[in-house]
């Protein structure tokens, strides 16, 4: 089988169509228990997707909302020399350069961004600062130890309040407001994970002050507006934000701290000492690169990561009366325990956000604006926002977007640095991007420092992943997974059983 970029388009689509044709008869085998949709009526959840973004950067509800006053940065033209040079301007990349950059004035450190900062991940994502590793505790623990990964759970709690730290001292206007994360179950199997996720974090040193089981009764406290509840679990840390004006503010707090940054300047190849643009080149004595899911776009690096899209749904602004019946307090992060789990946010004004995982993955275009609205899982979404919340089940849904996440072979993050070519990366989020690239920006700059610090000892410092299998092998797998996640959900809600088919893909699935 020839590698993937030696297959022509033809053939790229007749693999397609044969995936689908495929899992179509495969999953027809399989006993799909499908859910009765709510008796509710949906004025505008279900039909017709929202248009599309007007403006290239406006792809989110987010990105929506810093467009109106945005000037792009200056491009880069003929050749710069810097002493660092961070390839991409999402959280990753504006972090290290903030923090390197408050650590040594002097470095000269410059940013370069294909687009503007906060385009990316950083500026679609879910809108959680959340704690939590990004990644297998027992990968990390087979080479660190579980002494180190409690370490490193415990940076990931104090990476929330850094970020609010920064927030407060940098006066960035995000809505940040800690309050903490609800995760429900509504079925039996539901309860049974919550309940392994619990257990597991106590028994490698959490205590109920950080995770702790919860009643459908204690559930009811927190959110009295959520349906069909059976148990659940609470963690205080995690805090609310708008993502794409904590990107823009952080970009802004960098150039007050002397931080160049180059927009809408695309890098063609990122090497030892150098960044070739089209417009000219950068030169510097360390290149870290903070592409997450675009760094597959470069030549030799197709195959480090999945781009996989999680998308999301934006009701309009809800009355306060609707707020009261849902008894959801500001600040609280709403999540499930499906398969094909949601999570969901109360925005700075007054929406409900939420977003799921499920996006059918592309094999001819894996990066791709079109990726970004799917009519399935918007009408997925949809159903789960009004049988979820069912006193928002009237509200007009405004905005679907999505955003694509850097998903390693075995789901772990690295932060890697070669102190002889000066390259360093910092990434492979997976999902977990907001804090971990927090903490991956902190690490970055006791590496390029030459400083030995609890940072430079975490886990994924240095960790290496295998490579993805090569296409179109990872693609049908991946169209797979999906819907068998899917029909898993469906099973579990028609039964009340857990479904041994997605013990199947389990190897492929982030840890629980």
């Amino acid at each position: 089988m020839p590698p993937h970029w030696l297959l022509s388009r033809r053939t790229l689509r007749k693999f397609e169509e044969y995936e689908m044709k495929f899992q179509s008869q495969w999953l027809g085998t399989l006993p799909q228990g499908r859910v009765e949709p709510s008796k509710t009526s949906a004025v505008g959840l279900a039909d017709a997707l929202p248009p599309a973004a007007e403006t290239p950067w406006s792809r989110s509800l987010w990105l929506e909302g810093v467009v109106p006053n945005l000037t792009p940065r200056e491009q880069l033209s003929g050749d710069h020399t810097c002493d660092v040079a961070i390839v991409g301007a999402g959280f990753a990349g504006l972090w290290t350069a903030y923090y390197l950059k408050a650590a040594d004035p002097s470095l000269r450190v410059t940013v370069i961004e294909a687009e503007i900062a906060g385009f990316g991940a950083a500026g679609r994502n879910g809108g959680f600062v959340s704690a939590g590793i990004a990644g297998s505790g027992a990968r990390y623990a087979r080479r660190s130890g579980w002494d180190a990964v409690l370490r490193a759970e415990r940076e990931t709690h104090h990476g929330v309040d850094e970020i609010g730290r920064v927030i407060s001292e940098e006066r960035i206007d995000c809505g940040y407001k800690k309050g903490g994360a609800l995760t429900l179950a509504t079925t039996d199997p539901q309860a049974q994970r919550v309940r392994a996720r619990v257990e597991a974090k106590h028994g490698f040193g959490l205590g109920p002050e950080d995770i702790r089981l919860l009643t459908a009764e204690e559930c009811a406290e927190l959110v009295p507006g959520a349906a069909g509840v059976v148990a659940g679990c609470f963690t205080p840390h995690v805090a609310r934000v708008d993502p794409a004006r904590l990107a823009r503010g952080l970009a802004d707090a960098c150039e007050r701290l002397g931080v160049t940054i180059f927009e809408q300047t695309r890098a063609e190849r990122v090497s030892p000492k150098v960044v070739q643009c089209g417009n000219g080149r950068v030169t510097a004595d360390v290149v870290v690169r903070a592409t997450e899911s675009y760094t597959i776009r470069e030549r030799g690096h197709r195959r480090s990561f999945l781009p996989l899209y999680s998308l999301m749904v934006a009701t309009e602004p809800l009355s306060q009366e609707t707020w009261d019946e849902l008894g959801w307090r500001d600040g609280l992060g709403v999540a499930d325990m499906r398969h094909l789990y949601y999570y969901s946010q109360r925005t700075i004004d007054g929406r409900i956000a939420l977003g799921g995982r499920g996006a059918p993955y592309r094999l001819t275009d894996p990066l791709s604006p079109q990726n970004e609205q799917d009519a399935g899982v918007f009408q997925r979404l949809c159903e789960t926002l009004r049988e979820a919340f069912p006193a928002a089940s009237q509200a007009r849904i405004t905005h679907h977007w999505g955003g694509s996440l850097a998903v390693p072979r075995d789901w772990c993050m690295r932060t890697t640095f070669d102190g002889k070519t000066g390259l360093g990366f910092v990434g492979a989020f997976g999902g977990h991007g907001v804090v971990a690239a927090n903490i991956s920006g902190r690490t970055m700059r006791d590496l390029i420092l030459g400083q030995s610090t609890d940072l430079t000892s975490l886990p994924w410092v240095g960790y290496r992943s295998r490579s993805w299998e090569p296409e179109p092998l990872r693609f049908v797998a991946a169209r797979l997974i999906t819907k068998t996640l899917e029909a898993s959900d469906a099973y579990e809600e028609r039964t009340g059983k857990p479904a041994k088919r997605a013990r199947l893909v389990k190897p492929f699935l982030p840890p629980g």
